[in-house]
Parts: structure tokens; C-alpha cells; sequence
């Protein structure tokens, strides 16, 4: 197994760890603390294997399809947490449930084809739009509460923002996936 791709198998465990760490909050402490930074390492994992990869031409089958898949994992499971802890409406959870199933189901149909859909540009902005907003609404939790009126505002500003970047995630998860859909049509033709 190839760096790029022992990244991405870490990152699977990485997500399983954020899990634990997120449903833990009412028992650990600063629990959502540590919940974003093992967020942040995974979501940096994602980057590193990418480049480490395309830099020595370590590009495979499997990175093509199990990298997709551990971005998935991942913010699913924050998704989920998020939703779960009234954060995050469910809507708009299970659209980009919806989006990230069909998308698998495509590629899916392609490999019994024989090919090999690998993500797309519009894919990578979309993952990024998702992080950045889960990393932000991460963020707001991790924050705790205080007394002190910068630090009040602070979290104020951030959990406000929170659902403005999630609907611009939303945006572009609609649309990254049905451009997909229309560039891949043809799999599902035959």
C-alpha cells in the first residue's frame, strides 16, 4: 500500500474517531475540542494524500475510489453528529446524503462497466464548501461559553454564520452532483 492511500485508509479511522469523540460530549470534557481537531487532521489527511499522490504519480484504482468514499465517511458522520446536536437543520443533511448516495450509485453502475468515475473538480469544491462549514459549526461548539464580551461575540459571529455557509455547501452540493450526473450520463444509458 502506497502513502497516498495508507492516508486514506487512516482517514476512515479518523471519522470513527471524531464520532466517538463528538458523541462523547455530555461525559468528556472539551469533548468538541477534540472533536475538531481530529476533524481538522482528517480533513488535512484528504489534502496530503491528493498531493503526495498526483507528486509521485501514485494515483491507483483504489485511491480513485476509497478517497471519495473516506471524504464521505467523514462528513457524514460530522453531519450526523451536527443534526443530532441541533446544530444543523435535517434538510439539509439529507441532501447531501441524497447527493453523496446517488453519486455512489453511479459510480457504482460504472464499475460493473468496467470503469472508474474518480471525482471531479466541482467534487473537490463541494467537499470543500462541506468542510468548511462543518469545520465552522465545529468551531461554534468547541467554543465554550464565557463571560467575556469578545469571546461572547466571537462565538456569536461564527454560530451566526454557520447556517449562511451551510446553505452555500447545500448550493453547491446540488449543483456539483447534478453536473456530474449530466457529464457521466451515458453510464446509465447502457
Amino acid at each position: 500500500m502506497n502513502p497516498a492511500n495508507f492516508l486514506t485508509v487512516i482517514r476512515f479511522f479518523l471519522a470513527a474517531a471524531f464520532t466517538a469523540l463528538g458523541s462523547l460530549d455530555h461525559i468528556l470534557i472539551n469533548a468538541w475540542l477534540w472533536a475538531l481537531i481530529v476533524f481538522v487532521l482528517a480533513s488535512l489527511s484528504d489534502w496530503l494524500d491528493g498531493h503526495i499522490a498526483r507528486k509521485f504519480n501514485l494515483i491507483t484504482d483504489f485511491g480513485k475510489l476509497m478517497d471519495p468514499l473516506a471524504d464521505k465517511v467523514l462528513v457524514l458522520s460530522a453531519l450526523l453528529l451536527l443534526v443530532q446536536k441541533d446544530v444543523l437543520s435535517a434538510w439539509v443533511a439529507v441532501i447531501m446524503l441524497a447527493r453523496e448516495f446517488l453519486v455512489t450509485g453511479l459510480r457504482l453502475v460504472a464499475a460493473s462497466k468496467g470503469t472508474v468515475l474518480a471525482a471531479e473538480g466541482l467534487g473537490k469544491h463541494k467537499t470543500f464548501s462541506q468542510i468548511t462549514a462543518i469545520f465552522m459549526a465545529l468551531f461554534s461548539l468547541a467554543l465554550p461559553e464565557a463571560s467575556t464580551s469578545h469571546y461572547s461575540a466571537l462565538k456569536t459571529a461564527v454560530s451566526s454564520a454557520v447556517p449562511w455557509v451551510f446553505a452555500w455547501a447545500v448550493i453547491i452540493t446540488i449543483y456539483s452532483g447534478a453536473v456530474y450526473f449530466w457529464k457521466n450520463r451515458s453510464i446509465l444509458n447502457g
